[in-house]
């Protein structure tokens, strides 16, 4: 037996799955104690997050339709699911019967969240950072997948009170708790925005049905609203698709960043992807923006580099600043919030 998947996957089941999902959690639990799909799970494609890559495969072959009493256990096909306690059984008769196109799929695909509801904690940093510039905000996305946060000045956003922001006339609201004491500068209406452009070493293309289908099954069973929100954002992205480039987003940020123009503010994001990074990619990737920020002001809005917090990073006036915002939520739910004091002269 896999010792070190099935740690993998108890691990899934505690820090991951507990409170969020149960069915996931009771899969991930006896995946740990059975060798056949541990065996299965050895396939994966290689520095993909396992548990996250198999439930997505499952999953996506029940979205498509394939005949089995698994059906009944997720919430995302059948209104009324039966007992997750009783669940395992089905799952491993289901990857028997499925073998093969669940190896295809381990093998092919891979893990792309769009949580577009993380634009409910980047809504407030591009707030202060054009209160301070005063510029359109040029986007360039680390990890873009489908490029549905590139359109955050799309959607309208909430924060506990009565109060809409962004795009009011937005069919997506986007809604979020704030964990702190101290409260985010919101602008009314969304900040301009300029160039918008996503990197990803795969761009997710939505209007192609089966790659729309595979990030739909990567949103777990129970996330009714999480699949929502994804089909209306989806909606929004067949309206004004932004540029989406395909190659390694470390090499290509000096060349993307050259492309914008000095009449607008320079924001390289990137969400919940460098945990992905090595740590020589992601001592890369700073070299490069400390060196774009010796030709140009640029900002740097990220988590998961070094911790689970937001920070806000810049290089203003060659003069390097560092900002932590604070812990956020993985599917954007609630953030904790303190405001960046950047100097900019």
């Amino acid at each position: 037996m896999n010792s070190k998947l099935a740690s993998i996957y108890r691990t899934f089941a505690q820090e991951e799955c507990r409170g969020v999902s149960r069915l996931y959690e009771v899969l991930a639990r006896n995946i740990a104690e059975d060798e056949d799909i541990l065996k299965l799970s050895e396939k994966a494609n290689k520095g993909q997050p396992v548990p996250n890559l198999l439930f997505g495969a499952v999953h996506y072959l029940l979205l498509q339709g394939k005949p089995h009493k698994l059906n009944h256990f997720y919430r995302s096909i059948t209104e009324q699911p039966e007992n997750p306690e009783n669940v395992f059984p089905y799952f491993k008769n289901f990857c028997r019967m499925y073998s093969k196109e669940i190896e295809s799929l381990l093998k092919t695909k891979l893990v792309q969240t769009n949580e577009v509801r993380r634009c409910a904690y980047l809504y407030p940093v591009f707030c202060e950072i054009y209160r301070l510039t005063k510029k359109p905000l040029a986007m360039i996305e680390l990890g873009t997948s489908a490029g549905l946060q590139l359109l955050w000045d799309q959607y309208s956003y909430a924060y506990g009170g009565e109060e809409v922001y962004g795009n009011r006339q937005s069919s997506l609201l986007l809604s979020s708790e704030v964990r702190t004491s101290s409260t985010p500068f919101l602008l009314k209406t969304s900040p301009p925005a300029g160039k918008r452009i996503g990197v990803d070493l795969n761009v997710s293309d939505l209007s192609n049905q089966e790659e729309y289908l595979w990030l739909k099954a990567l949103i777990w069973p129970e996330h009714n609203e999480r699949r929502l929100l994804f089909e209306k954002a989806a909606l929004h992205y067949a309206e004004n698709p932004p540029q989406l480039v395909e190659g390694d987003a470390v090499e290509l940020v000096p060349e993307l960043a050259a492309i914008v123009s000095e009449s607008e503010t320079l924001c390289i994001f990137h969400t919940h992807v460098a945990n992905q990074f090595s740590p020589l990619m992601k001592k890369k990737l700073l070299y490069k923006i400390q060196d774009i920020g010796r030709r140009r002001d640029v900002f740097h809005i990220y988590n998961n580099m070094d911790d689970q917090k937001l920070h806000v990073d810049a290089v203003i006036n060659q003069e390097e600043q560092k900002h932590t915002i604070g812990r956020t939520d993985g599917h954007g739910r609630w953030f904790e919030w303190q405001s960046p004091s950047i100097r900019f002269e």
